[in-house]
């Protein structure tokens, strides 16, 4: 319980002093994949299972135990990131334990009362990068890609995805921090550890100037966009997929890691792809980002 108070506090404090106005593009969809009834012989029909309060009924077939699991279900990174995966992996074992006793159990005719989901563990990777903030075609294609994506399915995502992996794939003599975190989770517990998340990121921002999500496109009039300061010395752009396959990206120590990375998390199909936000900063005309203001709001970032 301490552990758990500690995060929720760490997720509800304000945005600091020193945050700049930011952009935010994205959107998706957790919902699971269709049930997948089986019928047993013995007078007991089928069974067919389901999420519900939050945790899961069933399994991916058989028992569940805890063999079973630990090693499918993992984090990496660390910080708040492998703090809430490790939280969202801790709250999917106790339903799961609170759920053993009655979740599978035999009708008349040997039915049971619990079935397989097409929905395995999701893959949450999230990989931020700090440039110079030189680097003013890239704010013009994130602002392009807020005008334009289409953020409202799978495929206008993927395209977004790929769009802003490459344009931040253009940029590699502007590298000069970068950080990749990794984890996977439970379906039933996935969408509330993005959104966690996202909303950490998004903390990080004084207010959303430009924003693009699920279709629904704002500009805040009254904090026009346009570019930093000459002062300013970066700009951060944090980049959080949710997938139903593995993202393979590894730590990064250098540019070439980095390049890789974002070839990895661009190249995530669009029959995986389930959510992503596109998050940067500075945003507002004439701000600026120092260096110590970026390692202050990303501490896990390393210098490439």
């Amino acid at each position: 319980m301490p552990l758990l108070a500690s995060g929720l506090l760490l997720l509800s404090s304000p945005a600091p002093s020193w945050a700049a106005r930011g952009g935010r593009i994205g959107g998706g969809s957790f919902r699971s994949a269709p049930s997948m009834p089986r019928s047993y012989s013995g007078g007991g029909g089928g069974y067919q299972g389901g999420y519900g309060g939050g945790g899961y009924r069933g399994g991916y077939g058989g028992g569940i135990g805890f063999p079973f699991l630990i090693p499918i279900f993992g984090f990496g990174g660390g910080g708040l990131f492998g703090f809430l995966i490790l939280m969202a992996i801790a709250g999917f074992l106790v339903n799961t334990l609170r759920g053993a006793g009655g979740g599978m159990t035999s009708g008349g005719g040997g039915s049971l009362a619990a079935a397989p989901r097409a929905d395995g563990p999701v893959t949450i990777a999230q990989l931020q990068v700090g440039l110079l903030a030189s680097a003013r075609e890239l704010q013009d294609d994130l602002r392009r890609l807020a005008a334009t994506a289409d953020t409202t399915g799978s495929i206008g995502l993927q395209r977004l995805l790929q769009e802003t992996s490459l344009s931040l794939l253009r940029q590699p003599d502007l590298w000069v921090y970068a950080n990749s975190e990794l984890g996977q989770v439970p379906f039933a517990s996935a969408e509330s550890t993005f959104n966690r998340l996202s909303m950490t990121e998004r903390s990080k921002l004084r207010s959303e100037v430009t924003s693009n999500v699920s279709g629904r496109r704002f500009q805040d009039e009254a904090a026009a966009s346009g570019p930093t300061d000459a002062t300013s010395d970066f700009i951060a752009v944090t980049l959080l997929v949710a997938s139903r396959g593995r993202i393979p990206i590894k730590t990064i120590s250098s540019a070439d890691d980095l390049r890789d990375a974002l070839g990895v998390i661009g190249a995530v199909s669009v029959g995986d792809l389930i959510a992503l936000e596109v998050i940067w900063q500075p945003e507002g005309k004439g701000e600026v980002l120092s260096t110590e203001e970026l390692l202050t709001a990303y501490p896990q970032l390393q210098h490439l």
